[in-house]
């Protein structure tokens, strides 16, 4: 019989199988070696190795960070680590969405009820200071829709004509035309929220070495868009509206600038996709974001190749299933959200 090796401690075959048992030392003489070795399992990166940039967290600055963002933002830092491990050269980045209606709304609720309330004047983290306006505009917008629904009309009629969600559209519109008092209230509300947001980053251990804004982002976003009219990719409807067509890739008709000429988040990622090009020689893209957004990165792969990013028919949509509460999901604009203040780091 042939000798055993001492890895073996013993072993027996049942119905054809042959069942092994590990000497526990040989396990712990390999775990003494792995833990004596701070680079064991990793892949060195060198000159040669890849660029994967991994985007997380990409806030509002509506609201503050809550329970998925705490999910968000620990996945993509875990990511990224494992990414590097692998050998690649990561680029962490992260994109605020710091402009939209969205925006208009807090914006106008606190211009309505917020009297001058400050961050300093209210002892309220930033964050939360405009995410409690974001709460009102809501609640009074909904007291509008279900009085006009009162005097006969439809919900969704009411919904486009209550007064609050015009001038919320009116607000945007001045933005995007660079009007000078609108743009100074964003600039201090968004402040507020940025300095909120930076403890809760802190707080979480993660960060970023590249941080886009889509402010930034979206005008080169609608150039690219008027390219992509000139190639014939997309279409301008009767009412200005510029739309992708997609029915040709078993998908259907993507809205890409409405009939106001504002852009919308699509406008908004095809820009950062060319502002990220530019800056970095990009091998992959992985979208770290919640898999209701499932449809719109499967639209943006199909956009950015047509528009010619050489990664952007392979971008990776890392999908995760959304933090929902037991009474459903998390809504910021009717105050159902757990916090990330609230958890525990």
């Amino acid at each position: 019989m042939a000798k055993v090796p001492e890895v073996i401690s013993k072993f027996n075959v049942i119905k054809g199988f042959l069942n092994l048992t590990i000497n526990p030392a040989q396990w712990i003489e390999l775990l003494e070696s792995i833990q004596q070795n701070p680079t064991f399992g990793f892949t060195p990166v060198t000159d040669e190795s890849p660029l994967v940039m991994i985007e997380y967290s990409s806030p509002n600055t509506n609201k503050p960070l809550h329970l998925g963002h705490v999910r968000n933002n620990l996945l993509g830092w875990a990511l990224a680590n494992v990414m590097q491990a692998n050998g690649n050269k990561v680029v962490k980045t992260n994109i605020v969405n710091d402009r939209g209606i969205h925006i208009c709304k807090s914006m106008l609720a606190w211009l309505r009820w917020g009297n001058g309330e400050t961050p300093e004047s209210s002892g309220k983290k930033g964050d939360h200071l405009i995410g409690d306006y974001y709460v009102a505009f809501d609640k009074h917008y909904r007291e509008e829709v279900r009085q006009l629904m009162a005097q006969g009309m439809d919900e969704e009629q009411a919904k486009q004509e209550a007064p609050l969600i015009k001038e919320a559209h009116e607000m945007l519109v001045k933005w995007e035309q660079n009007d000078p008092e609108v743009r100074a209230l964003w600039r201090k509300m968004n402040e507020w929220v940025y300095a909120g947001f930076d403890e809760t980053y802190k707080a979480l251990g993660v960060s970023f070495d590249k941080i886009y804004y889509e402010s930034n982002t979206y005008l080169e976003g609608k150039e690219k868009v008027e390219e992509g009219l000139q190639k014939g990719f997309f279409y301008r409807r009767e009412d200005g509206s510029v739309w992708a067509d997609l029915t040709k890739e078993g998908l259907d008709e993507k809205l890409l600038l409405r009939s106001d000429g504002t852009s919308v988040y699509m406008t908004q990622d095809i820009g950062t996709a060319k502002l990220r090009f530019q800056d970095y020689p990009i091998d992959k893209m992985i979208y770290v974001v919640g898999n209701e957004q499932n449809y719109h990165f499967q639209v943006l792969s199909i956009l950015l190749d047509k528009l010619g990013f050489k990664w952007g028919k392979d971008l990776v949509h890392f999908s995760y299933g959304m933090v929902e509460l037991p009474n459903g999901k998390m809504k910021s604009r009717e105050g159902t959200v757990v916090d990330a203040e609230s958890t525990s780091f």
